[in-house]
């Protein structure tokens, strides 16, 4: 059976004060209480005060969630400046100080807090999550499996997280390193079926590891309570016509796999430990790295390894209708991803403010 394809998008924003451009906690305000009186369940608080996710509803195609994301993101920033705040979307913010930033109160995130201490409260990061319908879980671990593959290269797109507390990182998704020293993170390993990751699952609910499998935080995982594949690798992007561009590439990618696994044809599977040297590649240079063609056993600078993606994903571009939401990828290879673009305002300006400031108007940008 066809799988549905249909899309969810996950974006995470920072509420940033206007004067000072540093994160500031949206809870003081009725930001959130009137985000879902307006917004219903598409708008939730996260773990920091400073952290607002919206999601939107199931998606039929590509332009249903463009036009669904684009009326959150231009709903949450009229919010934020109703209760005088600027909507940011980077996936670090520049300069802020997480050992200030309070927790939003919530039994659940008072116990990731006491799971997990210090590690938790330095997860200041924003993140975007793409959840592709596949119906059928057997289905699911197989396209899962495949899709690792290319989950660096998609990171290497959306990468949008090069500063922390002040600090030019070095990393074009700081974000990552972040986020990595949360257990059961990064790429996850494949798995022979779904009853195997089924019985992963079980024995760490059994032995009080996880209470259920949402506290498995890899960067693909077949989502637990919905019958989709989530893929959670990204940085924010800045722009939203760069989220719609990313969720429209990895549904075609679930599609090309699905379709090659349907006429009994696999996408090569490479180890773990192989496929985490590319993640490195990506975090650390984003697009203007190199990643190591597996096939070839070389490295290949990352546009190139883009553009052959993009190749391998064409032919269900028209099935899916996606073709003009994909080609703005070409867009952000010539005009580098949000890290790129922080980065040369820094260089320009010597200003972090100024970066922030960059960062609030490219997160308006095109809606």
């Amino acid at each position: 059976m066809r799988p549905s394809f249909t899309l969810g998008i996950e974006e995470e924003y920072q509420t940033v004060d206007p004067e000072t451009r540093d994160l500031r906690s949206h809870i003081a305000t009725e930001m959130l209480a009137k985000g879902k009186l307006r917004l219903e369940e598409r708008v939730k608080a996260e773990m920091h005060q400073s952290v607002i996710e919206v999601g939107t509803r199931i998606c039929s195609n590509i332009q249903a969630a463009q036009e669904d994301l684009f009326d959150l993101r231009r709903n949450m920033i009229a919010l934020a400046e109703e209760h005088d705040l600027l909507l940011i979307a980077g996936a670090t913010h520049p300069f802020a100080d997480w050992r200030v930033q309070e927790i939003y109160p919530d039994p659940r995130y008072a116990q990731v807090v006491e799971d997990l201490q210090l590690v938790a409260r330095a997860n200041l990061i924003f993140g975007l999550h793409v959840h592709v319908g596949i119906e059928d879980r057997e289905a699911a671990i197989r396209i899962m499996n495949s899709l690792r593959y290319f989950l660096p290269h998609i990171l290497a797109l959306s990468t949008n997280s090069p500063f922390w507390l002040g600090m030019e990182t070095g990393y074009k998704s700081y974000r990552a390193k972040v986020f990595e020293n949360f257990p059961r993170t990064n790429l996850p390993d494949s798995f022979a079926s779904y009853s195997e990751f089924e019985s992963y699952v079980n024995l760490l609910i059994k032995t009080k590891s996880i209470d259920n499998a949402k506290k498995i935080w890899w960067d693909v995982r077949p989502h637990p309570f919905f019958d989709t594949v989530e893929v959670r690798i990204c940085d924010i992007p800045l722009r939203a016509h760069e989220s719609i561009a990313i969720a429209a590439l990895i549904q075609a990618t679930a599609c090309k796999l699905w379709h090659l696994h349907s006429k009994n044809i696999d996408y090569r599977q490479y180890s773990r430990a192989l496929l985490m040297e590319n993640k490195f590649r990506a975090v650390r240079y984003g697009l203007d790295g190199k990643m190591i063609d597996f096939g070839k056993q070389a490295e290949v600078p990352v546009r190139e390894l883009i553009l052959e993606y993009l190749a391998f994903v064409d032919d269900v571009l028209d099935e899916l209708g996606s073709r003009t939401e994909i080609n703005y990828i070409h867009t952000m290879l010539r005009e580098g991803s949000g890290a790129d673009r922080q980065l040369k305002v820094f260089r320009e300006t010597n200003s972090l403010k100024s970066v922030v400031d960059y960062m609030a108007a490219e997160t308006r940008a095109g809606l």
